[in-house]
């Protein structure tokens, strides 16, 4: 053992060195060194300490890759179908810097990236079966209750019996709402709709509407869009439809950022209301 070769490798002088090891043994009340003039050696009290001094080191090396992490320095790639929360970024500040990718694509297609390593994270609209089968966890972020879209003056609420859901032929894009669609006629009679046009949303939807003369439930992807002047929006009942948002992520992440960020992003979300008598969720929804 040499305090020399020591110094050198830690870039400071000999000296330096010394005085520090002296003011350590003088903070623990203990001899850590047997020194003369030829040699320097560990009493059996510093060895003794030496395993406990290792580990504290490993931990402080540990500490400075997590702060690295976390101060932005390595982004979460997160991706999203049509909703984030508005405070996205506000709720990460701090804790990591938040990549929001540019391709917007539909839940199950959000969901894949997230599997294959293209995203961190993803919000989007996730079964438990998907979840057991491509090892991810989800927590819940958001959840909007849909609503009927009619052409009556009338904005009473209507029963879910009474509604029309839209299925698109277009599995490939509208996967998820399909499922969704077609188990909520299960559960309560509303009737469905098959169409090949695209118009879940949109003006071709506005049209189906007005075509049919009764309620159509809308889609998540329409929550938030004025409608226009010749249709109302209806709130559904018996029971309320509540479509829920995830925030997915893998089971066998570890990085600390990812998980961090995740926290950050689902803290205090609590149950949004989709556990209040008389609403309804798909049977395999994970927030059910």
């Amino acid at each position: 053992m040499n305090f020399g070769r020591a110094a050198t490798r830690l870039l400071i002088a000999g000296p330096s060195l010394s005085q520090q090891i002296k003011a350590l043994e003088r903070d623990l009340r203990v001899q850590l060194f047997l020194r003369d003039r030829r040699s320097v050696a560990l009493t059996p009290i510093g060895a003794s300490l030496l395993p406990h001094v290792r580990a504290l080191l490993e931990r402080a090396e540990d500490l400075r890759r997590r702060a690295a992490r976390l101060s932005g320095s390595e982004p979460v790639r997160i991706g999203y179908v049509n909703w984030l929360p508005m405070d996205l970024t506000a709720r990460t500040a701090g804790i990591a810097q938040l990549y929001i990718d540019p391709w917007v694509v539909p839940s199950h297609a959000q969901a894949a990236r997230v599997v294959d390593g293209s995203l961190d994270l993803a919000v989007c609209w996730v079964r438990t079966t998907d979840l057991a089968e491509h090892q991810l966890w989800a927590r819940l972020l958001g959840a909007d209750r849909l609503y009927g879209v009619s052409t009556a003056r009338d904005a009473t609420a209507v029963e879910a019996r009474d509604v029309t859901v839209l299925v698109d032929d277009d599995t490939a894009y509208w996967s998820s709402w399909n499922l969704f669609a077609e188990e909520l006629a299960r559960d309560t009679g509303a009737h469905i709709l098959r169409i090949d046009d695209g118009g879940i949303t949109g003006p071709a939807f506005y049209d189906h509407v007005r075509a049919l003369g009764r309620p159509v439930l809308n889609s998540p992807k329409d929550q938030g869009t004025t409608l226009p002047p010749d249709l109302v929006r209806r709130p559904v009942i018996d029971p309320a439809v509540i479509w829920t948002w995830s925030l997915v992520g893998r089971r066998d992440e570890v990085r600390p950022v990812v998980l961090a960020a995740a926290d950050a992003l689902t803290h205090e979300v609590g149950d949004l209301g989709i556990h209040d008598p008389g609403t309804w969720l798909p049977e395999d929804d994970p927030h059910r």
